[in-house]
């Protein structure tokens, strides 16, 4: 790491971990709409915009800092992205569940299951990635396992559209699912494009 003679906002660090923490809460709420009946769904579905309204108020939070700090940790641009795609994920995520319950989808294609399972997974990395942004350490099996994630999620997705494009559905019901999963694989996307940001910010930083 580079010898700094410049102190540095550390706060970004408190909210970026705060950010990431949100997505797990996200990514349980996901996990918690698999196994509830549509009774439950809208219940959840406002814990998650809950969430989703915490997980703007953290970029918002770290774009003001961002605009009000003279020295920050790393790069302004690289700040901005990183906050933008973390904050994307929550978008995606309750833009999902939203979905589930404005279509009433009585139930879910199989395979939606696994997309969920590796959401919640890539949660919990970014969730321990984020406080290593500090010391710039033990982030390369992070940013190498997302992306494997990714590619998992990837092809998860591509069953689950031939799936649905089997005849088994009718042409409405076709459309409202494949919806919901092209907002999930987004969600991956997402978390692919924060470990990417990672990457390139611990490369500076070395």
């Amino acid at each position: 790491m580079r010898f700094r003679l410049t102190p540095r906002e550390t706060s970004f660090y408190d909210m970026f971990a705060a950010s990431a923490d949100n997505i797990v809460t996200g990514s349980k709420l996901l996990m918690e709409l698999l196994g509830a009946d549509s009774s439950a769904r809208a219940e959840i579905s406002e814990r998650m915009r809950a969430a989703e309204h915490a997980g703007d108020d953290a970029t918002h939070a770290i774009f003001h800092q961002l605009n009000s700090s003279f020295i920050t940790p790393f790069d302004r641009e690289d700040i901005y992205r990183l906050a933008s795609s973390l904050d994307d994920i929550m978008d995606f995520m309750e833009e999902a569940v939203d979905l589930v319950v404005l279509y009433q989808v009585d139930e879910l294609p199989k395979g939606v299951e696994q997309q969920i399972e590796v959401l919640a997974r890539a949660a919990e990395l970014t969730a321990e990635a984020m406080p290593n942004l500090r010391t710039m350490t033990n982030l390369t099996e992070y940013w190498i396992e997302v992306n494997r994630l990714e590619n998992q999620a990837d092809q998860i997705h591509r069953k689950l559209l031939a799936h649905l494009f089997n005849g088994k559905y009718d042409a409405i019901e076709v459309l409202k699912l494949k919806q919901i999963v092209d907002v999930l694989e987004e969600a991956a996307d997402a978390f692919e494009h924060v470990a990417n940001t990672v990457e390139t910010i611990a490369v500076k930083e070395s």
